[in-house]
């Protein structure tokens, strides 16, 4: 057993390592997430202070729900693997058909590792910022609140793990189309409006109707 997942470990090792070195994009990305997370916030407070019906969320659950949205933005599946796409544009694919591994798990632990390294040090930035940097701005009622008790906590930790694991799935998905379709064009144009909306990114999903 451990032969045979060595080699996706390898993969998934070597993938993060390799998008980790893309630290100026993370702290861009961050500097723009903060940027769309404080418009969004200040929507949320107009919301609130104008509406006189019962919400599903309080404004602090809702700021709290933008900033971890903002943190792991990165993890929505809005486009397939990009190199997957380069293999199918130049024929290169073929060769990728051709190693002595599974194709699928191969595509999956890359796709894991990507979401992954691209998440990771904007959420870590994200946290910081709205946990610590904005309370000391005298933004406290803005700030993210942690977890009420340790066993949140574990069940948040869980749940993104299976983000994790679902996003990627997703991006499996879109990866078979784009090999289906020889193109990328037409699973990268219709992904993201149905992520975006279908993710709770534009309007979290305890408002949606029922």
């Amino acid at each position: 057993m451990p032969s045979l997942v060595q080699p996706y470990l390898a993969v998934f090792r070597m993938r993060f390592l390799l998008m980790l070195q893309y630290r100026v994009a993370a702290v861009a990305g961050f500097a723009t997430q903060v940027w769309w997370g404080f418009i969004k916030v200040m929507v949320f407070v107009a919301f609130f202070h104008s509406s006189t019906s019962h919400q599903p969320l309080n404004l602090a659950q809702a700021i709290t729900y933008t900033w971890l949205g903002q943190a792991f933005l990165a993890l929505l599946p809005w486009n397939g693997d990009p190199d997957v796409a380069e293999m199918v544009r130049t024929g290169n694919v073929s060769y990728d058909r051709l190693r002595p591994l599974d194709t699928y798990f191969y595509w999956y632990v890359r796709a894991v590792a990507l979401l992954a390294a691209r998440t990771l040090p904007r959420a870590m930035l994200m946290f910081a910022f709205a946990i610590v940097v904005l309370p000391l701005l005298g933004l406290g009622a803005w700030r993210l609140r942690l977890p009420h008790d340790i066993e949140a906590a574990i069940f948040f930790i869980a749940a993104m793990l299976g983000v994790v694991l679902l996003a990627s799935a997703f991006v499996m998905l879109l990866n078979i189309m784009i090999v289906h379709t020889v193109s990328d064009r037409g699973a990268n144009a219709v992904a993201p409006p149905l992520v975006n909306i279908f993710s709770g990114a534009i309007v979290p999903l305890p408002f949606f109707p029922g």
